[in-house]
């Protein structure tokens, strides 16, 4: 009777065990395949998502250098497109890690640098800024200290 127990324990914890156990996926390749933007300028970041690579992968194109795709149930990478690409429309592979299927997505490049927005505080304020500025400082000081010294003598007074 005992033995019998034992093994009625030892059944129920396989099984539990088992059950628990997360079941092994099997990738049927990368799908949905994503880029962003889908018209980028020479030598901009494209970003590549992909699903089905559970195990990462790689990305390559004849406008970028190869790229690797993050594991997980969404894979993700970003490729820098070569200042040397022709502009116009390119095809991107997506091949996963222990899968031999590949999914392809089409994006487009631009001729040029694209826009650079602002100056970027490259310049500084000028002398007149400054003066100003040193200006507006100083009577704004000699303003409050007036007004603290006419406050005292009224108090004074009172």
């Amino acid at each position: 009777m005992r033995a019998s127990r034992a093994y009625a324990a030892i059944a129920v914890a396989c099984a539990a065990v088992g059950f628990a156990a997360p079941p092994a996926a099997a990738t049927n390749g990368p799908s949905d395949v994503t880029v962003n933007p889908y018209s980028v300028h020479q030598g901009s970041t494209i970003s590549i998502a992909a699903t089905g690579c559970g195990h990462g992968g790689t990305v390559t194109s004849n406008a970028f250098p190869q790229a690797s795709l993050s594991a997980g149930g969404k894979g993700y990478a970003s490729a820098r497109i070569n200042d040397s690409a022709t502009p116009g429309h390119y095809n991107l592979a997506v091949k996963c890690s222990d899968n031999p299927m590949v999914a392809t997505h089409q994006f487009t490049v631009l001729a040029g640098r694209g826009a650079h927005g602002g100056l970027g505080g490259s310049f500084g304020p000028s002398d007149t800024d400054v003066a100003v500025g040193a200006g507006l400082v100083a009577s704004a000081a000699l303003g409050g200290a007036i007004f603290v010294a006419r406050r005292r003598n009224a108090a004074a007074k009172a």
